[in-house]
């Protein structure tokens, strides 16, 4: 309605003081008056020119499945390469082509916790629910505080509480 009315009015004055007349921000009119532009298709990712070869990936892959490291992670099989002065890739690299091969995941299954619901209070006559809550308070010192439903706080000792 009132992009109507700023197109009404913008051959008279123009586009900005009209959207300033109706208090509408002139980046949506001009952005509603052009049409929607399809996606633009991506450019192929050039590899960088550091980047390893297949072959010497899969260099990588048997190494990390030889017999030798087939129990290693892949920072102990870098570093124990290291040690034999052989450089096949860097520790991150390693990662990267086992992830690459589907074959990185956490060591221990990860603790899935069930939905908790919150517990709710329902009342349906006045005085049918109570709960209560020990808390400290300055004033109310080894006094415990019970809560209505409606939050009126009503100072308790704990002796007629541990009778009751």
């Amino acid at each position: 309605m009132m992009e109507q009315a700023v197109e009404e009015l913008t051959p008279i004055v123009g586009t900005r003081p009209a959207c300033r007349a109706f208090g509408v921000a002139p980046a949506t009119i001009y952005r509603r008056r052009r049409p929607p532009q399809p996606p633009k298709p991506r450019k192929p990712r050039v590899p960088p020119a550091r980047a390893l070869s297949s072959t010497e990936r899969q260099e990588v892959l048997e190494e990390l499945h030889s017999e030798r490291f087939v129990d290693c992670s892949p920072a102990q099989v870098w570093a124990t390469l290291l040690d034999e002065e052989r450089y096949l890739a860097s520790e991150r690299t390693m990662y990267r082509i086992l992830a690459a091969n589907g074959e990185t995941r956490e060591r221990r299954d990860q603790l899935v916790h069930p939905s908790y619901a919150k517990p709710e209070l329902l009342a349906e006559r006045p005085n049918e629910l109570w709960s209560w809550d020990i808390e400290r308070h300055e004033a109310l010192r080894n006094r415990a505080v019970m809560k209505g439903h409606r939050h009126r706080l009503v100072a308790a000792s704990r002796s007629k509480l541990r009778a009751a």
